[in-house]
């Protein structure tokens, strides 16, 4: 079917594409735009007369503080969710990510004529609840519209957006920023969220003298989210979105995945001197794959952006797009632009209204999960420090699974601990998620229970906590079949420790002389034989009385 579709594209089909020659490969169901050598030569030549601004690499430099501390950023984030539905936003097509190139493909997301878009329901339906999600106003009756543009990967010649009339307006969210950074909470405000179709991809070639277009990804539904311009800093944006991150992956609207694009945050940054009220020349930052790449992307063009201000060189930050160089470790020139961009949007005519009822927003606003901002004040108010919140609510799995524990009646800062040490360090060295392991939260919460009750030591209850994680099982189980209930009976106690001290008799002498430290030998000796067994506080009461009495 692909294949027969493709035969239905001509080469002047981009003829607007100025030097570009649309081909077909027998061997590919790639569709190919080959570039002229003097096009490659022109934009290599406009890259090589670009200013050059180095940031100095010291970023904590004195002297760049003092540069700094005279200039306030100005950031706002266009944040890009691709939507984890069955099908396309405006047909029957399977949404599925590493799909064979062009294989997801049909008339209507080709924009083949004649070919009609319908609107998949449940992508309504996630834009409705990111807009509760993130506090905003929904438009109970919005549109979509026609925003125009020419690329190789936008078959239609437009893509299929929201204008004027998004579906949720005027929203805010809340973030924890992490102690290391400083701490402290800040509210950022949301401008809007429309619904609109991603466009192809292009695969460009190792040589630079062609690009292969993907539809597959044509189509795919997208919500954008774009903030107000309330950020100050890399560490408060990268903040910020991984707080989006989180919030779509609680409300299972999207898995978040920035490695897959599921995820693309663009982000434009201006500098102004403090006091100054107008923005100063915005800046579009792309290319971020990783908030801690976002966080170091937007510092660099922050002292670079200072720096020409600085020297007096202001004139030389002009409006344009910028790529993040991981490798560099900077920003480099994309493209200029010359003014803002005119989309020519209007009415999309072969699509209606979106209506919403209040009965159906209300329906939805019920059926919302608790979200990480009402979770980390939860997790709070139970007695929490603020790291082992931001851990807890950072991965929904993970909540999910602390809360379970919890609710068998398990010590919250004792589940807090172990999920944070223990089982944390197991899952990293694993490289496993905390839905992979066998140790259920009901057995977790014995665990505790048993440690708490003295059944058995925090030393056997770590060997049984691994065990448990890696083969399954039960506590009580394991317990029996090991025969690790904790030895609690003074007097058996006493009688291991007795024979240890007697067979030590040059350990007993040194103690007594002033090497106080030899108890820990002692210790361990009587840990020996009990086979870890003994309880730990009567072990070293009863070692001491006896270690320092009187014969």
């Amino acid at each position: 079917m692909s294949t027969t579709l493709f035969r239905t594209i001509q080469p002047n089909h981009f003829t607007l594409l100025t030097n570009a020659l649309l081909r077909t490969r027998r061997t590919s169901r790639h569709i190919s735009v080959r570039c002229q050598t003097s096009t490659t030569t022109q934009q290599s030549s406009s890259q090589q007369q670009q200013p050059r601004t180095s940031a100095p690499k010291n970023h904590g430099s004195n002297k760049l503080d003092e540069i700094l501390k005279d200039y306030e950023a100005v950031i706002g984030i266009e944040t890009h969710v691709q939507l984890s539905t069955s099908t396309k936003a405006f047909c029957s097509c399977p949404n599925s990510y590493g799909s064979h190139p062009n294989t997801s493909i049909c008339p209507v997301c080709m924009g083949l004529p004649g070919a009609l878009p319908v609107l998949s329901s449940k992508v309504v339906d996630f834009g409705v609840r990111l807009g509760l999600a993130l506090n905003c106003s929904l438009s109970l009756k919005s549109k979509f519209d026609r925003k125009q543009y020419f690329y190789p990967d936008l078959p239609k010649g437009y893509q299929i957006s929201q204008f004027d009339v998004p579906i949720a307006s005027g929203g805010y969210v809340d973030v924890d920023i992490p102690l290391e950074f400083g701490g402290g909470h800040r509210r950022f405000g949301i401008t809007r969220v429309h619904m609109e179709e991603d466009a192809g991809k292009l695969l460009h070639s190792d040589a630079g003298d062609y690009s292969q277009v993907d539809l597959n990804r044509a189509g795919v539904p997208l919500l954008e989210i774009v903030s107000e311009p309330d950020i100050r800093s890399g560490v408060e944006a990268a903040e910020y979105g991984s707080e989006m991150q989180r919030i779509v992956r609680y409300l299972g609207v999207s898995n978040g995945n920035m490695q897959e694009g599921s995820l693309r945050c663009d982000v434009n940054i201006s500098i102004r001197p403090i006091g100054q009220a107008e923005f100063g020349t915005k800046v579009e930052i792309k290319n971020l794959n990783a908030f801690s790449a976002m966080s170091r992307a937007i510092d660099y063009e922050i002292t670079r952006q200072a720096l020409l201000y600085n020297q007096g060189q202001a004139d030389q930050i002009v409006t344009e797009t910028r790529l993040w160089d991981e490798g560099a470790q900077k920003t480099v020139t994309m493209r200029k632009k010359e003014g803002l961009a005119d989309y020519r949007y209007f009415p999309e005519p072969d699509l209606p209204e979106v209506i919403l009822t209040q009965e159906y927003v209300d329906s939805i606003r019920a059926s919302l999960p608790e979200l990480p901002e009402a979770k980390r004040r939860r997790y709070e108010a139970m007695g929490l420090g603020i790291q082992d919140v931001l851990f807890l609510a950072n991965d929904v799995s993970v909540a999910e699974y602390f809360d379970e524990v919890i609710g068998k009646g398990a010590d919250v800062k004792s589940a807090a601990n172990w999920l944070m040490s223990d089982i944390a360090a197991y899952l990293k060295n694993e490289e496993l998620s905390i839905s992979d392991v066998k140790l259920t939260p009901q057995e977790l919460a014995e665990l505790i229970a048993a440690i708490k009750d003295e059944t058995i030591s925090g030393k056997i209850g770590k060997q049984i906590l691994f065990e448990l994680l890696a083969k399954g099982g039960t506590v009580q189980g394991m317990i029996k079949e090991k025969d690790l209930v904790q030895i609690t009976d003074p007097v058996e106690i006493e009688k291991m420790i007795m024979k240890v001290i007697s067979e030590s008799p040059k350990q007993l002498e040194q103690y007594r002389s002033g090497k106080t430290k030899l108890q820990g030998f002692f210790t361990g000796q009587v840990m020996k034989m009990s086979k870890g067994k003994a309880n730990p506080a009567l072990l070293n009461k009863i070692l001491l009385e006896k270690l320092n009495a009187k014969d």
